[in-house]
């Protein structure tokens, strides 16, 4: 039956659950990733954006400002150059210099030019306008000049070039003013440059430190869901281990562990059933062993008697290993009743206050004559403890098991102590002996059932592996707790804590 049962679990195909709709653990891992992708898409595309922005006005200083200045300079230039031309000319009448002046003029207006055609319309534009016509202006008045000292004539005697000089100092003032107005928006656009600089860089770092944090929230909350369900699984295995069988795994999501979940769940049920039937078994052949057992003592014990007939020597030795070994099953078989009576939740307990000193004084009395045929010193220290709830004669069957474990595993000359004292837990009764010692890969199972820990040359001392299964059943449904302590070679110390 148990193997069929595992067969089971292994095919069986968990149904999906509720937690079918839940996002997988690779849909999780990929949107984690995919969050993180865009943050960093979003963070290298305004990075592009602000870069193209800043190139913008990098390019527009280059191919503006830069070039207005030169222009402004040429311009002046120029115009300086013909206010030369103009005032030797006046002196004395050359047309060479006239030719020089022309091409001066020329490339002034040129300059100019292309100067109303890189100015962006406004105060730039309106400036280069008043420029042309100051310009204009100073050139027909010195056009009129020209005219008359090419027809020989003098200049009238009226004539200051005050005109003249007014509208040279007016195109001046008005170069200096674009050249104010160029650097001015030169260093505008610079600041628009420093501007978007440290406007990039705060929005970089900010992104980055938010995509920096949301990344490290992703990466919690993800491996939290896996991790949580997981601790969840580890710990049922746990129990499962101590013998729990109880199907109560739930973990809805994520879907991978919810299906690995229902099939622990499924396999919990399977090893409940199983584990009910082992009890199942041992009690009903326990039922059945122990009248027919029962028969071979008696009339094991009638031959002993003589009632059958005289009995040779050799015949009595027999008949004595019958008994002993009726006797040592006639327990088991008790033993297995308990166990299974308990486990199945069949033995009433009758509780009553009560004192344990006097409980562990008698059991104490009883076991002495096998302390002392084994010469082995039992050392008391009982305190001052009070009364406690409990059913005497199951609390007694923990201290037979307890104590005659403690005399049959401590070799002859060695002590036993019993300790009872009061905490804040309850009454803590302890019972050390300076035996073997148990391994520490065998202390967390030998208050299961058909556990033993005795070493492998004593086979003589070994029970039924059923006594300390027992003890727990009885502890715990006094409310208490049960467990060992022990290194191998150093003895061993069980300690027993009922609440009062």
């Amino acid at each position: 039956m148990p193997a069929k049962a595992g067969i089971q679990v292994c095919a069986e195909a968990p149904t999906p659950g509720p937690g079918g709709r839940s996002l997988t653990i690779f849909s999780r891992l990929m949107l984690s990733y995919l969050a993180l992708l865009l943050m960093a898409t979003g963070v290298s595309t305004y990075s592009i954006l602000q870069l193209g922005q800043m190139q913008g006005i990098t390019r527009s200083i280059i191919q503006f400002d830069t070039r207005l200045l030169d222009l402004h300079k040429n311009m002046a230039d120029a115009l300086l150059s013909a206010s030369r031309y103009e005032k030797n000319i006046a002196v004395l009448w050359d047309p060479e210099l006239y030719r020089s002046f022309l091409v001066a003029r020329e490339d002034f207006a040129k300059y100019l030019d292309e100067a109303m055609l890189l100015a962006e319309p406004g105060e730039m534009h309106d400036t280069l306008r008043r420029l042309e016509e100051h310009h204009r202006s100073y050139q027909s008045l010195f056009a009129e000049e020209v005219s008359l000292l090419e027809a020989g004539k003098p200049l009238p005697e009226d004539h200051d070039g005050r005109d003249k000089e007014q509208a040279l100092d007016q195109a001046l003032a008005d170069l200096t003013h674009l050249r104010s107005m160029i650097q001015q928006d030169t260093f505008r656009k610079v600041r628009e440059l420093d501007e978007a600089g440290v406007r990039a860089q705060t929005v970089a770092v900010v992104i980055t430190a938010a995509a920096f944090l949301i990344g490290l929230l992703l990466s919690g909350i993800i491996t939290r869901s896996i991790i949580s369900p997981l601790s969840r699984m580890r710990k049922k295995t746990v129990e499962i281990a101590s013998g729990s069988f109880e199907p109560d795994l739930d973990l809805p999501s994520p879907p991978e562990i919810g299906a690995l979940a229902r099939a622990f769940n499924t396999m919990c049920t399977r090893l409940k059933e199983v584990d009910r039937m082992k009890s199942d078994f041992f009690s009903l052949m326990s039922h059945e062993l122990r009248t027919p057992l029962t028969s071979i003592r008696e009339g094991t014990s009638l031959f002993l008697e003589g009632k059958g007939g005289e009995v040779t020597e050799k015949q009595r030795k027999l008949l004595t290993i019958m008994s002993e070994e009726s006797d040592r099953l006639i327990r088991l078989v008790n033993s297995l009743l308990d166990l299974s009576r308990l486990e199945a939740g069949m033995v009433p307990f009758h509780f009553s206050e009560g004192d344990l000193p006097p409980l562990i004084s008698r059991t104490l009395d009883e076991l002495m004559p096998l302390a002392e045929s084994r010469n082995i010193t039992i050392v008391r220290e009982i305190g001052e403890v009070p009364a406690l709830p409990m059913d005497t004669e199951r609390i007694r069957q923990v201290l037979r098991n307890l104590l005659g474990n403690a005399l049959k595993f401590t070799p002859p000359g060695g002590t036993v102590r019993v300790a009872v004292q009061r905490t804040d837990d309850g009454i803590r009764l302890s019972v050390a002996d300076t035996g073997p010692g148990i391994p520490r890969e065998l202390l967390a199972g030998i208050f299961e059932k058909f556990r033993q820990a005795a070493p492998a040359h004593s086979l003589q001392l070994q029970g039924t592996g059923l006594g300390l299964a027992i003890a727990r059943h009885i502890v715990q449904a006094h409310g208490g707790k049960i467990w060992a302590e022990s290194e191998a070679g150093r003895g061993s110390t069980f300690i027993c804590v009922l609440p009062f």
